[in-house]
């Protein structure tokens, strides 16, 4: 079953209307036909079982077979921040991060990042950031799609990631799991938790002192993790935690 995602202007008593450039791909690239099943969401993560009853050529409506339809949400958030990473890694990040279930990612300027990104840069990325984010979320059927925050600093990281109730920062240099596990076992359900990961040159010492301030430092096991495995790691082992809460 296909998953979309509307506005709430767009949900009526009885049926959804579709618009925008979902419209095409129904139509013309899942040809989807009447009768046809989907599930639509709105942005605050309210699911909706339906039924194309009508394919126009700027709009698609939909009957509403079911409302509040089982949400495909984790029982907390997740705020991952991410060091910028070169090339297309970022991508994966995000690919997979929405995947298994991340509330929002910031990307974070530190130290040891590779790339630097001017104004003009930042808002074309996280544009294209924000696409891939929808396609994901689309993909693994999300109850909503997932936000790219602007790019912080470390310190406005920092101190963003210190609202939620658990804030953990994996360090390459923390010995033993016990603190992960420790961690790990005292998230409860409705939790918001924010893990911040390093970019391939690691966190400068400056940056893990600041972060020890609000942060629980942890481990996540004796090999090296490359920074896009790091993120996807630690959001595999939260979303085995937060699920069986």
């Amino acid at each position: 079953m296909h998953q979309f995602f509307v506005e709430d202007g767009q949900i009526g008593r009885a049926f959804v209307t579709i618009t925008g450039t979902d419209v095409n791909h129904i139509r013309h690239v899942l040809r989807m036909k009447p009768g046809e099943k989907i599930r639509v969401s709105n942005q605050q993560g309210r699911d909706y079982f339906c039924e194309i009853s009508e394919l126009g050529d700027s709009f698609v409506q939909a009957d509403i077979l079911e409302e509040d339809a089982p949400s495909t949400e984790l029982p907390g958030k997740i705020y991952l921040f991410q060091g910028i990473p070169k090339g297309d890694r970022m991508e994966t990040v995000i690919e997979k991060a929405v995947e298994l279930g991340v509330y929002e990612i910031i990307p974070v300027a530190m130290k040891y990042c590779v790339v630097k990104l001017d104004a003009k840069k930042e808002a074309a990325r996280i544009k294209r950031w924000q696409k891939l984010s929808e396609a994901a979320a689309k993909q693994s059927k999300r109850s909503l799609i997932p936000n790219i925050h602007s790019v912080m600093s470390f310190q406005e990281a920092a101190a963003y990631a210190s609202l939620c109730d658990v804030r953990l920062i994996p360090y390459e240099n923390e010995q033993g799991m016990q603190s992960a596990k420790d961690a790990f076992s005292s998230i409860k359900r409705g939790n918001s938790v924010s893990v911040m990961i390093g970019p391939e040159g690691g966190f400068a010492e400056e940056e893990i002192a600041l972060a020890k301030e609000t942060m629980r430092v942890i481990s996540l096991g004796k090999r090296i993790l490359r920074t896009d495995t790091a993120g996807i790691a630690v959001m595999s082992m939260l979303m085995l935690e937060m699920e069986m809460r």
